[in-house]
């Protein structure tokens, strides 16, 4: 295959090696809480995440799978990691319905999208911004479990990603439903017409 279509790439690989990290880390979080391995995971997914976009500009890689992977291991542990931060006590069960809440009303606006003839929104700078600062959050908010000098200097920057990602998470929620509105407004489209992609 060729141009979009491309499946075997070097973004898309690294997509689906980010994915493979999910249930793995999962694991260490609620099986032994190896917390420092999970860090260490987290950190590898968010380097893959820099690096496969990087790749799809260097090698014009671009695929319409790499369009769907990369939010979706985005999504993914983002929801991953709430769940398991609920369970474990670590963030307010309010923190979780709000963020989690925002990607299911986001969800059936992409479905309507779709059965409209939409594809859906690009991602936009404001959503990946809130999802960078949701992935610095998380490990520094697991650091913050221990007892060490270093949980205490992390604590409070973790809350302030917490803070600040969140924000800014419900903010592009916003900005989308706002775009989603608008786009009910308009006539069906044509197969040919197309809407931004919207995930971020």
């Amino acid at each position: 295959m060729v141009g979009d279509e491309r499946v075997w790439t070097v973004p898309n690989a690294l997509s689906m090696l980010r994915l493979a990290g999910v249930p793995l880390f999962l694991w260490l979080l609620l099986g032994p809480h190896a917390d420092g391995y999970a860090v260490l995971v987290l950190m590898v997914a968010g380097f893959t995440d820099w690096l496969d976009g990087k790749a799809a500009r260097w090698l014009d890689q671009y695929s319409k799978l790499g369009e769907m992977l990369d939010p979706a291991a985005d999504r993914l542990y983002i929801l991953a990691t709430l769940a398991a931060f609920l369970i474990r006590g670590i963030v307010p069960w309010w923190v979780v319905a709000a963020l989690v809440g925002r990607d299911v009303v986001l969800a059936v606006c992409v479905g309507i999208l779709r059965r409209r003839g939409y594809r859906p929104f690009e991602v936009t700078y404001l959503g990946k911004a809130a999802t960078f600062n949701l992935l610095y959050a998380f490990p520094l908010l697991l650091l913050a479990q221990g007892r060490s000098g270093l949980a205490a200097i992390a604590l409070p920057l973790g809350y302030a990603f917490t803070a600040w990602g969140g924000a800014l998470y419900l903010w592009s929620a916003f900005v989308y439903l706002v775009q989603f509105a608008r786009a009910m407004r308009r006539p069906v489209p044509a197969p040919s017409d197309d809407l931004d992609r919207l995930t971020g």
